[in-house]
């Protein structure tokens, strides 16, 4: 077994600012993630998707918002354990132990779990010709624009994936058609509105309340046949890629077997970040508490506080309250 003063759980954006702070605080930190990179769902689903909410960017690249996270946490000499998934967590004795999917295990004073969502996988259509072709032209995120350089686009949802990635498209694909079930949409006001200009202008098209019926091709996508769900009339499009972005399932997953207070797959916390189970803290979209926000500036300030108490859990010489960092990080970061 290796050790480490604490371990954090989850090496997406909230992970890896805990760690940050953990590591301003002078003590040593693993990372355990099942993904085979840091970035959490940034790196996984969305990487050349602009984020406009955080604070100090007007927009900024998800990859290159994990790229200043890595650079910002690497002075610390950060462990990172990837591609094992944290299977079980139990005490022993004055420390916890981490048992992973690789058969590996674990120790730390402290634990923070930062693992997003939890578990994920694409919400699928169940349409004929979606399976056989996934891959070959449908897919389920945007890995990178350039994967639809000059292509007729089919996007499916009506939430902000949808909305933001038809709009981001604009420049790449040589056509756009989004779909939506229902003639109202789930996205930012502010991004709908733009969508709906973008239709008024021609620049793409938008169709509600309309479903995909079947998708078509051999080797690749070359058609969707959609209908409209109130008339059941159907249309035949010619496209070269599907992109079904309907949302995510998740799930807990092991986590939900560690014995920690949980509300509708969320794990309750109190204002300290503190779970259920003295020494474990959480912090990020896993979390749960009176007023709780799913924004990403909100984990980051959630990690902060994990972090700290976290690291006075593990050394109690520390005081919880680290004072200024730009009183403290030469002093504390490596040289």
């Amino acid at each position: 077994m290796e050790h480490t003063d604490v371990i954090v759980i989850g090496a997406g954006p909230a992970g890896l600012f805990a760690g940050f702070y953990v590591g301003m605080r002078g003590l040593s930190f693993r990372f355990i993630d099942p993904l085979p990179e840091p970035g959490g769902q940034l790196s996984a689903l969305y990487p050349e998707k602009y984020i406009y909410d955080v604070a100090g960017f007007p927009k900024v690249y998800a990859k290159d918002l994990v790229r200043g996270l890595v650079e910002q946490v690497a002075p610390f000499g950060p462990i990172y354990t990837l591609g094992e998934r944290a299977e079980t967590l139990e005490r022993e004795g004055e420390v916890f132990k981490v048992t992973t999917s690789a058969g590996k295990a674990y120790t730390a004073k402290a634990v923070i779990i930062a693992a997003g969502v939890g578990a994920f996988e694409p919400r699928r259509l169940g349409a004929p010709g979606e399976k056989e072709l996934e891959g070959r032209g449908v897919f389920y995120a945007v890995r990178s624009k350039a994967d639809f350089q000059g292509k007729r686009v089919l996007i499916v949802g009506g939430g902000d994936s949808a909305v933001d990635w038809a709009l981001n498209l604009l420049d790449t694909a040589s056509a756009i058609t989004l779909i939506h079930r229902r003639p109202q949409f789930r996205a930012h006001e502010a991004s709908v509105k733009e969508l709906f200009r973008a239709h008024e202008e021609g620049r793409l098209k938008v169709l509600t309340p309309y479903e995909v019926r079947r998708i078509e091709g051999d080797t690749w996508v070359r058609r969707a046949v959609i209908f409209h769900n109130g008339t059941q009339e159907e249309v035949e499009l010619e496209v070269d890629a599907v992109l079904i972005l309907a949302g995510y399932l998740t799930k807990l997953g092991p986590l939900a077997n560690w014995g920690l207070e949980l509300e509708k797959n969320r794990i309750k916390v109190d204002t300290t970040m503190a779970t259920s189970i003295p020494g474990v803290y959480a912090c990020g979209d896993i979390v749960t508490y009176p007023g709780k926000l799913p924004l990403i500036v909100l984990g980051f300030g959630e990690a902060a506080i994990a972090a700290n108490h976290a690291a006075a859990y593990a050394n109690p010489a520390l005081k919880v309250n680290p004072g200024h960092s730009s009183e403290k990080a030469e002093e504390k970061a490596p040289a």
